[in-house]
C-alpha cells in the first residue's frame, strides 16, 4: 500500500474520534438500560450531552411553558422521563402523581434547586432549606400569616400601603405596572416609607432575581455575580431596618411591615431574619406582585370581566356612609367575582408552574421505580392548561369558577387539578395573605384609575414569570379621593 498523504490524517483522526464517541455513547446507553433506569417511565434521550435541556428552556421561556411537556405526553404518556440539567429526570403532567410527590416532601422526595438559587436565598431561606430547619421556618411563616392576623393586622396595613402608593400617581402619568407591583411588596415586607429607598431596593431585587437561575460564576460581568452583590446590599438594608426597629421598641412609630412583626413575635438570629425576609421578598414578588400584574393584564384584554369586577368593587362602596373608609373583612369575603378573577389568573399565569424535586431513595410508583437521586419535576402548569381538565384551557375565563362542576377543582388546598400554591410540607404559608393582597390591590386600582395600554406585551416565564415589556400603561384618575387618614 502507498503512504497516506499527510493532508488526509486530520480527516482520519476526526473520523476515529467520532467513531470512538459513538461507540462509547452506545455502550453508555446499553449499560444505562441494564441499570435501575430500566424501570423509569418511558421517554427519549434527547441530544448527546445536552439532552432535552434546550427544548425545555425554549418552552419555559415562552408564554406557554408546558409546550415541551405536551409534546412528550403525546409520545410517552403523562409521566415520562427525559434528560434535563445533565441528569435523567422524571417529568409529570399527571395530577395524581404531582400530588403524591408534594405530599411526600421530606419523606420520599426533597426540594432540589440550582446552586445559584440556594446561594441567593441563603442557608436560612425557607424556600430552599431542608429537614427540621425547613419545618421550623415554615411554621414561623404560617404563624405570622394566620387568619386572625390577616383580619386584625394585614387587612388595614395592606390598604394603607396601597393607598399611599397609588396616591402618588397623577392624571395621564405613564407607568410600568410591573415596577409598581414589586414596590408594593417591598413596602409591605420592610415597611419602607421613602420612595427613593423603595425604588433602590426594587432595582436591587430585580438584579437578584435575574441571577437565581444563572450559571454560578462569581466574576464581574456574570448575572450570578451581580445578583450576589445585590443580595449583600439588600441584607445591609434589612439589617439597618432591624437596628432601627429595636431603637423604636415601645415608641408609637409605625411602618415596620412584616419585618417588624417577625422581630416582635419570633426569636431568630439577625442572619436568619435577613434570609427569611429575602425568601419572603422573593416568594411575595413571584406570587402576589406578579399575580396583581397579570390580573390587570388579563382584565385589560377582557373588558367584560373588567366591567363585572369594577361593578362588584364599586357596589362595596355604595354601602359606605359619609367619609371614605377602609374595606372590612366582610367586604373582602363578599368579593365573589374578584376571587374568580384571582383563581383564573393563578391558573393561567401561576408562578409555581413547575417544581424541582429529587428522590431521597428508590421510589416505587405504579409500575415504575424512580431511583435515588433522580430529578423529579411535577409540572403543575401542564395540568392547569390541560384541555381535558379545563375547557378552553388557554382562554382567560373567570366565569368557569362559577360552574358547580369546577367547585371541587377550585379547592387549592387539596385539589390535584389546581395547585397554584404547591402542596404538602412546602405549601405556601402566605397563600391566604397573597389572595387578600391581590383582592385589595384590584379594588383600589380599578376604582381609582382607568388605564390605556401603550405597548403590546406578553408573558414570559424565564428566568421568572414576567411581562416582557413591563406592561406600560397611561393612567387616568377616576373620581375617588384618598382618605384623610392616609394623607397624614
Amino acid at each position: 500500500m502507498g503512504a497516506i498523504p499527510s493532508g488526509v490524517w486530520p480527516f482520519i483522526l476526526a473520523t476515529l474520534l467520532v467513531v470512538v464517541f459513538l461507540t462509547r455513547l452506545f455502550q453508555y446507553k446499553k449499560v444505562e438500560k441494564k441499570s435501575t433506569y430500566r424501570s423509569l417511565p418511558p421517554g427519549g434521550r434527547g441530544w448527546p450531552f445536552v439532552g432535552d435541556s434546550l427544548s425545555w428552556y425554549n418552552a419555559v421561556a415562552s408564554s406557554h411553558p408546558p409546550t415541551f411537556v405536551e409534546e412528550q405526553v403525546k409520545r410517552f404518556g403523562k409521566i415520562f422521563s427525559c434528560s434535563l440539567f445533565g441528569k435523567r429526570a422524571v417529568v409529570s403532567a399527571d395530577p395524581t402523581f404531582n400530588r403524591f410527590v408534594m405530599q411526600n416532601e421530606g419523606k420520599l422526595f426533597q426540594s432540589s434547586y440550582p446552586k445559584s438559587f440556594r446561594d441567593l436565598v441563603g442557608k436560612n431561606g425557607v424556600i430552599a432549606v431542608q429537614g427540621e430547619q425547613q419545618r421550623k421556618l415554615h411554621a414561623i411563616a404560617s404563624n405570622m400569616m394566620r387568619l386572625d392576623k390577616l383580619k386584625f393586622h394585614f387587612l388595614g396595613d395592606t390598604q394603607m400601603v396601597m393607598l399611599k402608593t397609588l396616591s402618588n400617581f397623577h392624571n395621564n402619568e405613564v407607568i410600568f405596572l410591573q415596577d409598581v407591583a414589586i414596590n408594593l411588596m417591598v413596602n409591605q415586607l420592610l415597611g419602607v416609607v421613602s420612595d427613593s429607598e423603595v425604588n433602590e431596593i426594587a432595582q436591587l431585587f430585580s438584579d437578584f432575581v435575574d441571577g437565581c437561575l444563572s450559571v454560578p460564576i462569581n466574576v464581574q460581568g456574570f448575572a450570578y455575580h451581580t445578583a450576589m452583590k445585590a443580595r449583600e446590599k439588600i441584607i445591609g438594608k434589612i439589617n439597618k431596618k432591624i437596628e432601627m426597629h429595636r431603637r423604636q421598641v415601645g415608641s408609637s412609630q409605625n411602618g415596620s411591615g412584616v419585618l417588624g412583626r417577625l422581630l416582635e413575635e419570633e426569636s431568630l438570629p439577625d442572619e436568619a431574619v435577613a434570609d427569611f425576609i429575602i425568601s419572603l421578598l422573593f416568594a411575595g414578588n413571584e406570587t402576589t406582585a406578579k399575580t396583581m400584574l397579570f390580573a390587570v393584564y388579563f382584565l385589560t384584554r377582557c373588558p367584560r370581566a373588567l366591567k363585572q369586577l369594577l361593578d362588584e368593587q364599586e357596589s362595596l362602596r355604595s354601602n359606605w356612609k359619609g367619609e371614605k373608609q377602609l374595606l372590612t373583612w366582610e367586604d373582602f369575603k363578599g368579593m365573589s367575582f374578584t376571587q374568580c378573577v384571582i383563581d383564573e389568573t393563578l391558573r393561567l399565569g401561576g408562578i409555581a408552574f413547575w417544581l424541582l424535586r429529587e428522590a431521597k431513595e428508590d421510589v416505587n410508583y405504579q409500575d415504575y421505580v424512580i431511583p435515588k437521586g433522580c430529578v423529579v419535576v411535577p409540572f403543575l402548569s401542564a395540568v392547569h392548561l390541560d384541555e381535558n381538565v379545563y375547557e378552553g384551557a388557554r382562554a382567560f375565563n373567570p366565569w368557569r369558577w362559577m360552574d358547580p362542576q369546577n367547585e371541587e377543582k377550585r379547592n387549592w388546598r387539596s385539589s390535584p387539578f389546581y395547585s397554584p400554591f404547591g402542596g404538602g410540607a412546602r405549601f405556601c404559608p402566605g397563600a391566604e395573605l397573597a389572595r387578600l393582597q391581590i383582592a385589595l390591590f384590584l379594588h383600589y386600582f380599578v376604582t381609582t384609575y382607568r388605564w390605556t395600554q401603550l405597548k403590546e406585551d406578553q408573558i414570559s416565564f424565564f428566568p421568572t414569570a414576567r411581562l416582557v415589556n413591563g406592561f406600560q400603561i397611561r393612567l387616568t384618575k377616576r373620581h375617588e379621593q384618598v382618605p384623610e387618614s392616609v394623607k397624614q
